[in-house]
């Protein structure tokens, strides 16, 4: 592995680890603010960040607000749309389901690196996308036998997080023909503050009134996770491939699952326990199993 690949690895293996906690995170914080004010807020505290770093040594990368390509106002649509949709749908499914049904994310964007990137396409990526689909039914069938109520609210939640997922590969997309010319700083800079200006409007300011201090300390958390997810991302994207990229961070669920089984196991107050029946289980391993086949399957370039 050159030094590049193993730049963007090591990356790629950092950001999966931050977005592990984080729809734990996110669960806990939508009991007390709206979904949009929470998005606002990790934008405009990534922007905040990341600015005042920028204002010290790169100044001339705000130059990037002069003059703006187009494609990077869709890439900041894309992600704005990949953060509500996840954490509002995140409000009627567990941490651990909103990490299955997210997973269409990477293995979509996998399939951009194949159509879009000219990387290599054979018989594992049809395997593992029919892996997939089959996996996520298997566990939304199964979720939905075992509610006895929220049957509808459930199945909302489960389109949010599959929209928030496919924005997500739209954006991811996006973002790696823009690297080709655009410093990640640049990108990160110009789509936190436009996503931050966009969705200000929205913004419901009098729940962060008087608001206790803990709440204060899980936003400033989320913000300086989304800095550092996402710049770990952009670096991880152009130093390697979008496959190869895309099968590390489909490992976050294992650290959801993980993590949400100690909690369970320890019956805290501060967030719903969870418990899955066998089947969801094996629709939860065929998810992962299949967007892994996809992905690393991907991982040569046509000629």
């Amino acid at each position: 592995m050159g030094t590049n690949n193993r730049k963007g690895t090591l990356y790629a293996i950092f950001t999966a680890s931050l977005w592990g906690f984080m729809a734990i995170i996110l669960k806990v914080i939508t009991y007390e603010l709206s979904p949009v004010t929470v998005v606002w807020f990790r934008f405009f505290f990534a922007f905040l960040v990341l600015g005042t770093w920028t204002l010290i040594f790169r100044r001339k990368d705000f130059r990037i607000f002069l003059r703006t390509p187009a494609l990077l106002l869709l890439a900041a649509l894309f992600l704005a749309l990949n953060y509500t949709g996840f954490i509002a749908g995140i409000k009627y499914v567990s941490p651990s389901a909103s990490q299955i049904f997210i997973q269409i994310a990477p293995v979509s964007f996998a399939l951009s690196g194949i159509i879009i990137f000219r990387e290599h396409v054979n018989w594992k990526h049809i395997v593992g996308f029919i892996l997939v689909l089959a996996g996520i039914g298997l566990f939304y069938s199964e979720q939905l036998r075992d509610l006895v109520s929220g049957g509808e609210n459930f199945t909302l939640g489960m389109m949010l997080v599959l929209g928030g997922g496919l924005s997500w590969a739209a954006f991811a997309t996006s973002q790696k023909v823009l690297l080709q010319k655009i410093a990640p700083n640049q990108l990160n800079l110009f789509i936190y503050g436009c996503c931050a200006l966009a969705l200000a409007p929205f913004v419901k300011f009098s729940q962060l009134v008087g608001m206790p201090p803990v709440n204060w300390y899980i936003l400033a958390y989320l913000g300086l996770n989304t800095v550092l997810a996402y710049g770990s991302l952009a670096i991880a994207i152009k130093n390697t491939e979008a496959t190869r990229v895309s099968v590390i961070i489909t490992m976050n669920p294992i650290i959801t699952f993980v993590t949400m089984a100690i909690l369970t196991r320890m019956q805290v107050s501060w967030i719903e326990p969870e418990s899955f029946s066998l089947l969801s289980i094996l629709g939860a391993l065929f998810v992962l199993c299949g967007a892994i086949t996809v992905i690393s399957a991907g991982w040569k370039r046509k000629g």
